[in-house]
């Protein structure tokens, strides 16, 4: 359903910028739907909280996702519209897509028939071809994350960082059960990089076409012990075996995200065609 661009009043976040409804946020940010006067439609904007504003740790987190955001552009990623980073509580303005996140989406309706499942998979692996060859790693790709909008779109870059810097971690970076073997334990169980991202991926697709998790959540890291679980019958074995191919351990293992398109394409040409109850259509 469309939102109602309407302000609904009260306090401005910022000039220009009313609140509609809070979306949540995290430890250092609060997200907000709002009305920005400026484009007269609504957007999403990140602000950070006031405890953490003048933090240097926070601040410089901040303005690594501005210069990313600033830097890159494609349709299945949310765009960037403004920002202030001189103010009090420095805040971005990102692009308000129509749509539910996929967590929501499966927490609500279960697992995604195969119509939405593989346009997702080639929308997020579209996503990170281009991040890849901006030499960009996401780092946090996620259910949370997606927002199924036509495309779907990658959102919060909070932890996004060059193929470099991410091979330079030696600490954890990322959420639980999204993150690939060298993402939980960098060096001892190889270097984080682009294919953490499509390990991430696999975590991600899993969930969507099974409904449920590739791995148990307890003990923490599973995936670094155990085998994913079965997926379902419903999935086709094409797309199950590209799923797992995502999660293998050793990340010179994986495809690419480019391979993954080129894997999906096929399935995609060969789902029924549409067509509309009640008319012909003739060429």
């Amino acid at each position: 359903m469309p939102v109602d661009i309407a302000p609904a009043g009260g306090e401005s976040i910022a000039p220009g910028l009313v609140p509609l409804k809070e979306l949540g946020g995290g430890l250092v940010y609060e997200a907000w739907l709002a009305f920005d006067e400026r484009l007269l439609a609504p957007v999403v904007v990140k602000q950070m909280r006031a405890e953490h504003a003048h933090d240097e740790s926070s601040v410089a987190s901040y303005r690594r996702e501005l210069e990313l955001l600033s830097s890159i552009a494609h349709p299945g990623i949310a765009r960037l519209f403004s920002y202030d980073d001189e103010c009090d509580r420095p805040y971005l303005v990102i692009e308000h897509i129509d749509g539910p996140t996929l967590s929501s989406l499966i927490s609500t309706h279960g697992h995604l028939p195969e119509q939405q499942l593989l346009p997702l998979g080639a929308d997020l692996a579209s996503a990170l071809h281009y991040l890849h060859g901006r030499d960009l790693c996401h780092l946090d790709l996620k259910p949370s994350n997606v927002v199924m909008g036509a495309p779907a779109k990658l959102i919060d870059f909070s932890i996004a960082m060059s193929v470099g810097d991410a091979a330079a971690l030696d600490h954890p970076v990322g959420s639980d059960e999204y993150m690939a073997p060298e993402q939980c334990l960098p060096g001892e169980r190889g270097t984080p990089g682009p294919a953490s991202d499509v390990w991430a991926f696999g975590a991600t697709m899993f969930r969507a076409a099974a409904g449920r998790r590739g791995f148990e959540r307890e003990p923490r890291w599973r995936q670094l012990t155990d085998e994913p679980h079965d997926l379902p019958h419903h999935v086709g074995e094409p797309m199950s075996r590209l799923i797992l191919d995502c999660l293998a351990p050793d990340a010179a293992d994986r495809p690419t995200p480019r391979e993954i398109v080129d894997r999906i394409d096929p399935l995609l040409g060969a789902l029924p065609k549409a067509r509309l109850a009640g008319f012909s259509l003739r060429r």
